[in-house]
Parts: C-alpha cells; sequence; structure tokens
C-alpha cells in the first residue's frame, strides 16, 4: 500500500512522517510518496527523503494513496472512496467535517481519539507527545516576555531573587512546564482539579495549589471533567490569588471536545503586577484567560503581558514532527499483519475502544477508528450524538 504525506495547510509548520521513520514504514511493506516541500518547514529536505528511500511528487499524485498520514485533517475535496486518512481531525470540534467524511466514504482515523490509557497505546499517543513539548515551549516564552531574570543571582550588585511561576494545570503539559520552569530557577506553584495531581506535582518540583472542597475531578479517559461554575469560581479565585505576585503564570486547562474554561477572568488580570505575563496555551480554542487574543502578543492597560501564541508545538516544528512520526509510524505498523498484511480489526482495542467491562473502557467512546465504509463506528455513540 502507498502511504501519502501531504503539505499541511499554511499555519502548520510541522510535517506527518519525517525521514527517520521511512525504515520502519519500508520495512513493513509500505510505499511512502511525499509532498514537494512537505518537510522544509520543520527543517526536513526533500532530498533527506529521497535518501531515506521516500518518493518525492507532486500533491495530485500524494492525494491518490491509499493511505494518507498527516497533522490536520486534509480537505475533504481532494480525497476519494475508500482512501484511509489518520491525522488529528478533533472531531467533537468540528463534527461538520467528519460528516463530510462519512457521506464520501472515507476511513478516518483520528489519533486525539488514542485511548490513552493503554498501556500499548502509549507510543502511539500524540496528545502526549505535543502536549509535552508545548509545556516545555510555554514557560520558554513567558521566560523571553517577563522583564526580569528567572533563576536566583549572587553577584557583586546585589542578590536577584528567584521568579515565581505559577502553572494552572498538571496534565502532561503542565507538568513539563513545571519541570521547564524548575530547571530555568523559578519558584513553581501549580494547581489541578484532580487531587491525585498533588504528588506529581510534587514530583517535578512543584509546590501544590490545594482549594478546599477539592475532589478527583477525572473521568474514564483521564480528561479533566467539566466543573460546576461554582467550583470553577472557587478554583479561579484560590490559583489567581496565589497568581497575584508571580511573575509567569501559564494556563494549561482543556477539556477534551469543548471550548477551553475561563481559569484566569479580567478581574484577575487586573490584581497581577505590573511586567507579569500569562501563557495561555489554549488560545486555539477559545482561552483560558478571558482577555487571551488568539495569535496575538500584547500587554494589558496595567502592564500584564497576555502571550496568546497558537500551535505551540509548531514552533518546535522539528522535534515535535519527529515525536509525531513516530506516533505514527508505531501505530501504522501496528496495522499490518505478517499474512494478511494491512487490516483495519474490529478487535484491535486502539482502533476501536476497549469491551465493555473492560478496565478501560469508556461508555459511548470507541478508539481511533472514527467511521468507515460511509457510517460512523457504531462504538462512537458520544460522537454520534452531535453529528
Amino acid at each position: 500500500m502507498k502511504i501519502g504525506v501531504p503539505t499541511e495547510p499554511e499555519g502548520e509548520t510541522r510535517v506527518a512522517i519525517v525521514p527517520t521513520s521511512m525504515k520502519k514504514l519500508l520495512k513493513a511493506g509500505f510505499e511512502v510518496v511525499v509532498e514537494n516541500g512537505a518537510g522544509v518547514a520543520a527543517n526536513y529536505s526533500d532530498k533527506e527523503y529521497t535518501e531515506s528511500g521516500a518518493t518525492i511528487a507532486d500533491r495530485g499524485v500524494v492525494m491518490e494513496c491509499d493511505i494518507i498520514i498527516s497533522i490536520r485533517l486534509p480537505d475533504i475535496s481532494e480525497l476519494s472512496k475508500g482512501q484511509i486518512v489518520a491525522c488529528v481531525s478533533d472531531p467533537f470540534r468540528h463534527p461538520d467535517r467528519i460528516k463530510a467524511c462519512i457521506d464520501g466514504g472515507i476511513t478516518l482515523m483520528s489519533m486525539d481519539m488514542i485511548p490513552r490509557r493503554l498501556s500499548r497505546a502509549q507510543s502511539m499517543d500524540v496528545n502526549s507527545s505535543q502536549d509535552n513539548l508545548a509545556g516545555y515551549k510555554a514557560v520558554l516564552l513567558g521566560a523571553s516576555q517577563v522583564p526580569r531574570g528567572i533563576p536566583m543571582m549572587t553577584t557583586s550588585a546585589g542578590t536577584v531573587r528567584p521568579a515565581k511561576v505559577v502553572i494552572m494545570g498538571s496534565g502532561v503539559a503542565g507538568l513539563q512546564a513545571i519541570a521547564t520552569a524548575k530547571r530555568i530557577g523559578a519558584i513553581v506553584f501549580a494547581s489541578d482539579v484532580r487531587k491525585s495531581a498533588a504528588e506529581q506535582i510534587e514530583s517535578v518540583g512543584g509546590r501544590f495549589i490545594e482549594v478546599e472542597g477539592m475532589d478527583d475531578f477525572e473521568d474514564e479517559a483521564g480528561y479533566a471533567k467539566p466543573l460546576t461554575p461554582e467550583f470553577i469560581q472557587k478554583v479561579n479565585d484560590t490559583v489567581c490569588e496565589v497568581a497575584s505576585d508571580a511573575d509567569i503564570i501559564v494556563t494549561t486547562a482543556r477539556i477534551f471536545g469543548r471550548p477551553a474554561p475561563i481559569t484566569v477572568p479580567a478581574t484577575a488580570v487586573q490584581n497581577f503586577k505590573s511586567g507579569a505575563v500569562v501563557v495561555d496555551m489554549n488560545a486555539d480554542v477559545g482561552g483560558n484567560c478571558e482577555l487571551t487574543k488568539q495569535g496575538e502578543i500584547f500587554t494589558t492597560e496595567n502592564g500584564v503581558i497576555i502571550v496568546g501564541t497558537s500551535n505551540l508545538p509548531g514552533t518546535l516544528a522539528n522535534t515535535a514532527s519527529m515525536l509525531y512520526s513516530n506516533n505514527l509510524t508505531t501505530f501504522i505498523t501496528s496495522l499490518v499483519d505478517k499474512e494478511n498484511g494491512f487490516q483495519i480489526s474490529e478487535d484491535d482495542d486502539i482502533l476501536v475502544g476497549a469491551p465493555e467491562g473492560n478496565d478501560f473502557h469508556v461508555p459511548g467512546m470507541g478508539g481511533v477508528l472514527i467511521c468507515k465504509d460511509g457510517e460512523i463506528h457504531p462504538k462512537q455513540t458520544r460522537l454520534g450524538g452531535v453529528l
């Protein structure tokens, strides 16, 4: 079978497959066709692809391949009935695109639906690989904008006290942000709606901000649950009070398939000190800070800098592409059976989700297989409800 790797749409600097993945893909029996210049923005040249065994072609040839591997879902008009697409489609936020795939007879495998708690899925988990880089880059963006040094410095001219950093949320992105801020010398405080996160926060050098009445607000899939407005207000008040004298505040709260919750209201920003930096990691889905402007960095009237840079993994395109490529290569080659070749099996928990009664079963949620043969997969009942 032929794998096509297209150039991503404008604004996306990453590429789905990198040259170092070719050896494994070719060994599994695939032919890989990469669009001209697809990897240039991520510093992977056409020459590197050809030397590693890929074929370079124009977009028309690439989009005729049996399997399309990409980061963003390609334009459905470029696809044909029976083709397979593996990408990050964000299905709950873009149900119209999913319906178009169903109507067009496209087999869609959305990698952001990976059952992340399955041990076998961890090496395929694009959410974790990309969020990890995003958390790292968020702290670096904050450090580059804040008008002061980060670590403690003892000099002949005086002592510089370490910066205070507050990380809101301690998922994959949050934990990497905590660890990065600690590594560059900051004093780090962190919060999470999952009480069980306290130990993880402390293990990477953070100090846990506990909110009175906190429970473990985590769903079966490992994502944070939606909270009541009253508890959100309580969390906001407690954490923003800790952040009132912080130098850098990084917000990471993201609810799967929903707009980002507001964790830093405008009233809280008014109480932050002049020169403080808020890095909003979720500017692309509405933002955690009420004042965030997607794709912009600006300063408020009271001197607080709001960073709304979108697609943080894309600002580290070379590394992000390499990790994404590793995830997708592991996933695609796992579908190759020695005797029968490439198989989309109903027995594969990664594809269809864990069976009922299994500890990892999530009611209404299947795996990465969204639709096939013109129909949504029967386990995707949550998604079916929004189509």
